[in-house]
């Protein structure tokens, strides 16, 4: 009779005992959240490979802190969020905007076996698109939508994530979902068509 997968909490519970598989478990099964989090949180590629290294450092460091409170993911939300506001400042201005402007805002992303090559052609597009749209936003706009709407993280979550209370939290969601329409409008209008 197999019990199955361990569950999060026993997982972080042998992880906090000092069981490594046990964490490589826990990465594994957020690694990928994590990466495309950072991505859309602004970080190239190179620097989201970089920083998801340093998000599982920090949260291995800090297991023990972690009072399970909320999920595992969101407590990794917090720290990639933090991080990339780090890998953020230390940007100069044009470096960062020369960024933007020429380099791929696509994450990798997985294949849905499920969907036929069509849909996820279609998919791959909208991403795109949805990326570049994200780049255009003021980067609280941007995450206050990236936590929101894209991780689909609640609003006293991602508030609190963002370091702001649940008011500013939903203006800086409203501007950014105002923004995010209207900077999508011409593809979906062209999706009608």
């Amino acid at each position: 009779m197999s019990a199955g997968p361990p569950s999060e909490h026993e997982l972080i519970r042998r992880a906090r005992e000092g069981d490594e598989e046990a964490f490589a478990e826990l990465v594994s099964l957020n690694a990928g959240r994590v990466y495309r989090a950072l991505r859309r949180f602004g970080l190239d590629e190179a620097e989201a490979d970089e920083v998801s290294q340093e998000v599982f450092l920090r949260a291995w460091r800090g297991l023990a802190r972690f009072q399970e409170r909320a999920m595992f993911s969101t407590w990794l939300y917090r720290i990639a969020f933090n991080e990339a506001q780090r890998r953020r400042s230390r940007r100069t201005l044009p470096q960062a905007q020369t960024e933007l402007d020429g380099a791929d805002p696509v994450a990798a992303l997985p294949d849905a076996p499920e969907r036929g090559p069509d849909a996820q052609a279609l998919s791959r597009e909208f991403e795109e698109v949805l990326e570049r749209a994200l780049a255009q936003l003021p980067q609280d706009w941007r995450d206050a939508v990236v936590l929101r709407d894209v991780e689909g993280l609640s609003t006293e979550d991602a508030a609190e994530i963002a370091g702001v209370r649940q008011a500013a939290f939903k203006s800086r969601l409203h501007r950014g979902r105002m923004r995010l329409r209207g900077l999508l409008e011409p593809y979906l209008r062209l999706e009608e068509d």
